[in-house]
């Protein structure tokens, strides 16, 4: 999408970044005082920058996703390790292998709800996940194999890694600070599904609920896919037993086993313009 710039009378950045490419060489137009502030990462990346750079990274992301015109999304969270039923056998472990099938579920969920989300032109209910592999790829596959769009949300890692290769390549970002990450997440949802897995996705898990919980976010549906593997790492009802949160806490989240279980859910949920309903969410 080209973007329309807007005319004034002043001269405007990229005149001026042009500008520099044809400036002489001399000690002074090679010193790194004398780049323009915008154009020197030596400067954008010092202590006193990090409100800027906290800045850039919530707003580069909105306004393209703006510019697109993309005004809601389904939210996909689950472990990075799950891998593909035809890839199970390479799983670190019996426990990996026997989540296999959530990546299919997640294909799947991805597929029909993009599937939905086209009678919208792309604009309700994108998928958006992390980006990566796991889940977060089944995700961006189920969206693409069904002809729309896809949001990832990456994150620089000690450790090297890709997007996953069926995010959409125009709403791929990548993110240095996870606060701003998580806010990406949750600033334009519909629903959060939450498939099997770590730390992060557990991480992901309670900061949303703790949101909705406290009233800072608009209470959405919260669908945790495969009640035995959830029940096992969570004893929800000892959170009740010592009063750390209420029995209607409970209330903020549901379990699903298959994709057409959630979607039902999410559309009930949803108005006839695909608002969510006053009743009951």
């Amino acid at each position: 999408m080209t973007r329309k710039l807007t005319r004034h009378s002043l001269r405007n950045s990229r005149e001026d970044l042009a500008a520099t490419t044809r400036t002489p060489e001399t000690p002074q137009t090679e010193a790194p005082a004398y780049r323009l502030a915008y154009t020197d990462p030596d400067f954008m990346v010092r202590e006193e920058l990090r409100p800027v750079r906290l800045q850039l990274e919530l707003l580069k992301p909105e306004m393209i996703l703006n510019e697109r015109g993309i005004r809601s999304t389904i939210v996909l969270f689950g472990g990075a390790r799950i891998l593909a039923p035809e890839h199970a056998g390479q799983a670190r472990s019996e426990g990996l292998k026997s989540l296999s099938h959530y990546y299919e579920e997640a294909r799947r969920f991805a597929f029909l709800m993009t599937e939905h989300n086209l009678k919208s032109y792309g604009r309700e209910n994108v998928i958006v996940t992390g980006g990566g592999p796991g889940v977060m790829e089944a995700g961006s596959r189920g969206a693409a194999e069904a002809g729309g769009q896809s949001i990832g949300l990456n994150i620089v890692l000690p450790h090297e890694q890709a997007p996953n290769p069926y995010v959409t390549p125009e709403l791929c970002f990548n993110f240095h600070y996870f606060a701003i990450r998580k806010m990406h997440f949750l600033m334009r949802a519909k629903a959060i599904c939450v498939f099997p897995g770590g730390f992060g996705t557990l991480d992901e898990l309670f900061e949303s609920l703790t949101l909705i919980q406290t009233g800072r976010m608009e209470p959405i549906p919260v669908l945790l896919f495969g009640r035995t593997f959830w029940d096992e790492i969570v004893d929800w009802k000892k959170l009740v037993h010592y009063g750390t949160i209420s029995a209607a806490d409970l209330d903020l989240f549901q379990f699903v086993e298959t994709a057409e279980e959630a979607i039902a859910i999410i559309e009930k949920a949803q108005g006839p313009n695909g608002d969510l309903a006053d009743a009951g969410v």
